[in-house]
């Protein structure tokens, strides 16, 4: 009886700390995903800002920390594939942050399913 005791118990402190760090690895999923979505605004701001632009206008880049001189289509098209690469990440991130809950959730069922358990066996 108390072996069954401490082995509840053991389970139950795994689960509170696995959700702990489950709930922490969530949150910086949720942070790098909002810092994404703020990147890809600031790109699609600036593509829309850049649209009423003439094709032989002089436009800088940003590469690091210097500009280089680019034309508008270039430009364009960079900002382009900087928000594609944006939505791939989103995407991961959201897949990763599934995956965290799903497997909370599958440790939370295993839990209760361990409690339902010794309490038909008592």
């Amino acid at each position: 009886m108390a072996q069954m005791d401490i082995e509840l118990k053991k389970a139950f402190t795994e689960m509170q700390i696995n959700k702990l760090e489950t709930t922490k690895k969530i949150n910086m999923i949720d942070m790098k995903c909002d810092m994404v979505k703020t990147g890809k605004q600031k790109y699609q701001l600036t593509e829309k800002g850049t649209s009423s632009l003439s094709a032989d206008t002089r436009v800088y880049q940003s590469v690091g920390r210097m500009f280089l001189l680019t034309d508008v289509d270039n430009m364009r098209e960079d900002l382009k594939a900087k928000q594609e690469k944006c939505d791939k990440a989103i995407e991961l991130l959201e897949k990763k942050k599934e995956f965290l809950q799903k497997s909370l959730k599958d440790q939370e069922d295993g839990l209760r399913e361990l409690v339902q358990q010794r309490l038909v066996a008592k």
